[in-house]
Order: structure tokens, then sequence, then C-alpha cells
């Protein structure tokens, strides 16, 4: 699950991270009532659940209520990586004198949770973790026993900032911590932390939470503003596309593909119970992603339909402008009907994964040698 920012900040402020005075608005006479009474300068975000919104436009500054409307108005609408923005957060301008960045999240290569932060943060902490990449401090707090807030002092104090401010930066690097342990998180950032003539301020804030823990935080399903992920997808080295119902059956999938020789481009798991838009969701990642030359869905239904997924791959290929072969295993709840939609699209399956796993591979090869 992923919070939009205005969401995340309520959360981290609960917890005790200082944030700016902000209000959400749903359109330019609201961004302009909110100015007014708020009676300042302020900055005007887009709340997509995206990154780089600033660099395209979606985070402007108004001077007073008259540029609010204005300002408001050019960025709601607009489009941000695909991503319609629908609500804007308006905040008090803050006056900044440094930018920080501090995330904790989960490395999956050592098994347990990593805390990065670094002296320089704002919209260039990408490039910095390529070019400078000795700036970033990273911490592994042990997860069967307490971070303590020493620990956190000492990651402030690697990071180079002032002796001031070592102890209220500590603070801050320690509760968020909580919050990415107290609320099962994948991912808990702050990008800007900033310093003020007030003190250390979250100017931005990232929160997605572990779907499969969303039982244990009913409060956090009943905020207003957040979005499920439908998918999870993971990019790798490979050019066929692995689709699959879950996790196990898609690296299931993985490994037959690798058995007959072929490399999977995506992990890509549209989980129990997916439906026909998820479907086509799913299909259009991988069509509109280059390295793929092969598309492999693997279906089992059980909660999942047959005849909700023929939809969605039909819809999805007629909407495509790239055509990509598909090999499609679908069986499970209504593999008839399913199987029939497909038959009449004109779009071939198979019932076993082991054959569909090899036709994808073999296809995958006829495609290089005819590249050659």
């Amino acid at each position: 699950m992923k919070f939009f920012e205005n969401v995340a900040k309520q959360i981290f402020n609960k917890e005790g991270i200082p944030i700016l005075e902000g209000h959400v608005a749903y359109s330019p006479e609201e961004a302009m009532s909110i100015s007014s009474e708020m009676g300042v300068p302020v900055v005007i975000k887009a709340q997509v659940l995206t990154g780089g919104r600033g660099k395209v436009g979606g985070v402007k500054f108004a001077n007073n209520p008259g540029e609010a409307l204005k300002v408001a108005d050019e960025i709601l609408g607009m489009q941000i990586k695909g991503e319609t923005v629908k609500h804007l957060l308006i905040e008090e301008k803050a006056e900044i004198l440094n930018e920080f960045f501090v995330t904790v999240s989960i490395d999956r290569g050592a098994r347990r949770p990593v805390i990065i932060a670094s002296k320089e943060g704002g919209v260039e902490i990408e490039n910095l973790a390529k070019t400078n990449p000795e700036k970033l401090i990273k911490y592994y707090p042990n997860p069967l026993i307490e971070f303590l807030p020493y620990e956190a002092r000492e990651i402030a104090r690697k990071m180079g900032v002032s002796s001031d401010l070592i102890s209220p930066l500590g603070s801050i690097i320690w509760k968020l911590y909580n919050v990415f342990t107290k609320y099962d998180c994948d991912t808990a950032e702050i990008n800007p932390l900033i310093t003020t003539p007030n003190g250390l301020i979250a100017a931005d804030a990232k929160m997605v939470v572990e779907n499969d823990s969303l039982f244990r935080h009913q409060n956090l399903v009943k905020r207003l503003h957040y979005k499920r992920k439908a998918v999870d997808f993971v990019k790798l080295n490979g050019n066929i596309a692995v689709i699959g119902n879950g996790a196990g059956l898609t690296l299931t999938a993985m490994d037959m593909i690798k058995l007959n020789g072929g490399e999977p481009a995506t992990f890509l798991d549209i989980g129990g119970g997916a439906s026909e838009q998820v479907i086509n969701q799913a299909l259009n990642i991988v069509l509109n992603y280059e390295p793929v030359k092969v598309i492999f869905l693997n279906v089992l239904g059980g909660i999942t339909k047959a005849d909700d997924v023929a939809r969605g791959v039909i819809k999805a290929l007629k909407q495509s402008e790239r055509h990509v072969p598909i090999v499609i295993r679908l069986t499970g709840t209504n593999e008839e009907e399913g199987q029939k939609l497909l038959e009449e699209a004109g779009i071939p399956y198979e019932t076993s994964m082991e054959k569909a796993a090899k036709k994808a591979v073999d296809l995958c090869n006829e495609l290089k040698q005819e590249m050659k």
C-alpha cells in the first residue's frame, strides 16, 4: 500500500516527526481559499504516488491567493508518469537552510532493514547515489533487538552535520525507524528533511506498507488517500516477461523459463483474485518495457477467474501499439469460458505450464535468429 504524501505526513507527525502546516485542495478555488486563510507564501504540491514530480512542474510556489489559484489550475489534471493529479497539498513555504535525506527500507540481499542517510538531500539524491555513493551513510539495525537513540545519533554524526544538529537529527532518524517497524513498512522516507530557523522539518514524506500486514493496520486502510499496489513488479536482466497470479506461481514460471534456457525479464505478480483491469494493467507494463521480446502469462485460476484473465489479455493486446508475442498458460476457475474467449480472439493458449514455458523460450530464440 502506497500512501500519498499528505497522509504519510500525518502519520509521521503522529509519531513525533515535525511537519509543515498543510491542507488538501481538490480545486483551484479551494487552493486559493486555503492560501488566503494561511496568509503566507505557499508551496503547492501534486499528490501522486510516483517520484520526480518536482522536475516536471508538479511542485510550484505561490506568493498570494491569486497565484495559488493559477498554479493549482496548472497542476490539477496534469499527467506525471502516467498518473493524473487529482488533489494538491498546500503548505507554508519554508525558509530552507539545508536539505538532508533519510530513508528506512528493506535490503533484500542482506535480508534486514537498512537506514540510508545523507547530508545532501533533495531532487538529485538518485544522481548522488550514482556519482558520490560514499556520501550515503548506511546502517543495518538488528531487527531482533531494539534500535536505540544513541545508534541514530551515531548515524547523524557520520553524516557530518554540525554538533548542534546531531541530537535533533538523531531523534528524527530514530522516530522514522520506529514508524518503519510499527507500521510494517517496505519504505519510510523523508526527502528532503530540511533545517529551518524553527528546527528540522520533514518537507516530504514517503510511506509504503507491506500489503500482507494490512490486517494489522485497519486504521491505515480506512485513510481516505491511499492506493494499494495492484501488482508487484521487478525488472530483471532477461527478455521474457513472466506474469503469474501469486508469488510462488510466478517464481515457478521463472524457474521453468531458466530450465529451458531462457532468461526472465520481469517478475510480475498480479496476486490472487486479479480482475480484468489488473490483468490489463500488468500486460501494459510489460508491453511498454523495451527489453521484453516475449510474454509468458502463467495463470492457475482459483480466486482469479480465467474468463477475467482472457478479457484483460484481449483488451491489452488490442490497445497496445507494440506487438509482442504472448504465451498463455490458462487453467482453473472458469477455464472453459476463458479458453473460448481466447480462441475466438485468435490467441493461442496452453494448459501445461511446462509446455508454455518451453514455447516462450523457443519463440524468443526464433526472434533472436531472425535478428541476426
